[in-house]
């Protein structure tokens, strides 16, 4: 039999719903053949008896009655079928949530297409008609899937074919015209393009955003490392330090110990000596006693007197003033305090050198802002100058610029650590620090952090004072030249340092910055001539 005879001879004796050869093969009056089953399921779905070959429209439901002819050629067919297909492996079957193939009878077999037209899913051996029928090209074939329903229209139980762009759902062919008017449509097919399309641009996005959250944690992993590296070095730095101060204790402890031990033992000796002296003439004081009661018990007159003159006392010394001298240990503390102190003095003054030398990294680059100056400053040229005139300019009053005597850096900074030094050298008067960029520059201002200022001040040549609100009067055993100040501002730290000396002069702890800060600048009035030094943003010298 020809290709052409075998598929024309299949498809007289197959049902076109269910796509199987008949089982119970009943006639409509338009001469199509169906299973009674399936035609009666197709006509109890719909509304209208129709036939679903020709779309004959039948006022009344049909009576069916069995083909007889047709239900024996089918038999027959399916027999052949049977045979045919016996010589080939079988499929395997479907897994659990697999879609099963709907007309696979004993193992239901994988499905690897579902028909939208048909409304069922096929395996391999019931997808070939819909391979070969020229009338099931038209039928439109998906992956499979169970859930059949979802596609149908609720409210005409037809398939959904169409995208609604107005409404941006799907719709079957019936909604357009009931339920839908005027509104845009576009087959399936080019909605699911569009949708695709910004699906895609979603999926990049979100891998942009899912690339850039790998980087920030490697980012913050690569900041702990850091952190706990630097942690670990100053601990080490911290253990050498307080080891070498723990050495220091135990060495003028021990010579303190050794002190007041020498001293005991010259005492102790000392002692010793004269109770030996002591003992000695005891001893002779003793024998000369015995000779002298021997010569009184004899009662010989005459022996008594020629031996009087023999006995003679032994020498002595004079013991009335001698004294063992308590040696005073008093002083001897004080005096090893004293040392203590002056050693760890030196060890501290070690380390905040070792200390300044690392913060000197993070110096910038300030020079002064213009437009914040109050008119009555006088900046230099390179605007690393600034000091107190005698004429007020005519500057326009900007919001940025300070009614005070006062002006700020041009650089701004939000985060991480900053330093720089300022000559204070000859000046009576002066402020130094930070405030935020949006801290009040008009009227009176109260140099206190809370109202967005951290700041240092000399006033009268000698009062230093942190303006911590209160301010915090600071007892310096020398006089500033060079200012040095520093800011970390994750830490919440401002501090102040003698470059010169290397000593700490005050610092602001436990700070929490929300804003950008900028240096900040006060030279105070000149006072008819006594400050009128500049304050001198000086060059940072790096160390090696």
């Amino acid at each position: 039999m020809s290709a052409a005879s075998r598929l024309q001879s299949e498809d007289q004796f197959m049902c076109s719903i269910c796509l199987d050869a008949f089982t119970d093969p009943v006639s409509t009056s338009c001469g199509h053949n169906f299973c009674r089953t399936c035609i009666t399921q197709h006509w109890n779905s719909n509304i209208q008896c129709v036939c679903p070959l020709c779309n004959k429209v039948f006022r009344k439901r049909p009576k069916l009655d069995v083909n007889t002819f047709i239900s024996e050629m089918a038999a027959e067919f399916r027999l052949s079928t049977k045979n045919k297909a016996s010589g080939r492996s079988e499929e395997p079957a479907a897994k659990p949530g697999e879609v099963q193939c709907d007309f696979c009878t004993g193992t239901k077999v994988k499905a690897i297409k579902t028909c939208l037209k048909c409304e069922a899913s096929y395996c391999q051996t019931h997808l070939e008609p819909h391979l070969k029928l020229a009338r099931l090209e038209s039928h439109l074939l998906i992956h499979p899937v169970d859930n059949l329903e979802d596609r149908m229209c609720k409210t005409h139980n037809k398939p959904l074919e169409l995208f609604c762009k107005t409404d941006q759902t799907c719709v079957c062919s019936l909604c357009p015209v009931l339920d839908h008017k005027n509104h845009e449509f576009v087959p399936l097919k080019e909605g699911y393009e569009g949708k695709k399309a910004k699906l895609e641009k979603t999926v990049a996005e979100i891998q942009q955003k899912m690339q850039q959250r790998r980087l920030k944690i490697q980012e913050i992993n690569q900041s702990e490392k850091l952190s706990s590296e630097a942690a670990d070095r100053k601990k080490a730095e911290g253990l050498q330090m307080f080891t070498t101060l723990k050495q220091h204790v135990e060495d003028i402890q021990a010579d303190f110990m050794e002190t007041v031990e020498e001293k005991q033992k010259s005492t102790k000796k000392q002692a010793e000596d004269f109770i030996k002296e002591l003992q000695q003439e005891l001893s002779e004081l003793t024998v000369t006693a015995a000779e002298v009661e021997k010569l009184l018990l004899s009662g010989d007159y005459l022996h008594l007197l020629q031996g009087f003159s023999s006995i003679n006392a032994p020498p002595t010394k004079d013991w009335t003033q001698v004294r063992v001298h308590h040696r005073s240990h008093e002083g001897s503390m004080e005096k090893a305090v004293a040392q203590l102190e002056e050693t760890i003095s030196k060890e501290v003054k070690k380390l905040l050198k070792v200390e300044l030398k690392k913060i000197q990294q993070f110096a910038v680059d300030v020079t002064l802002d213009p437009d914040t100056a109050n008119p009555e400053l006088i900046l230099s040229d390179d605007e690393k100058q600034v000091y107190h005139g005698d004429v007020r300019k005519n500057l326009p009053d900007k919001p940025q610029r300070f009614e005070t005597i006062g002006v700020l850096g041009k650089q701004s900074f939000s985060s991480g650590r900053f330093y720089f030094e300022v000559q204070v050298k000859g000046k009576t008067d002066w402020d130094l620090g930070v405030t935020t960029e949006t801290s009040n520059r008009k009227g009176i201002i109260t140099l206190r952090p809370q109202h967005g200022y951290w700041n240092l001040w000399l006033r009268d040549r000698n009062e230093y004072r942190g303006c911590a609100g209160p301010s915090v009067l600071l007892s310096l055993k020398s006089k500033p030249e060079k200012v040095g100040v520093f800011v970390d501002y994750e830490e919440g730290l401002v501090s102040f340092y003698d470059v010169d000396a290397a000593a700490l002069i005050f610092s602001f702890t436990g700070c929490s910055f929300t804003h950008k800060l900028l240096p900040f600048f006060c030279p105070g009035f000149n006072h008819g001539g006594t400050n009128t030094a500049p304050l001198i943003i000086s060059a940072v010298s790096h160390p090696e």
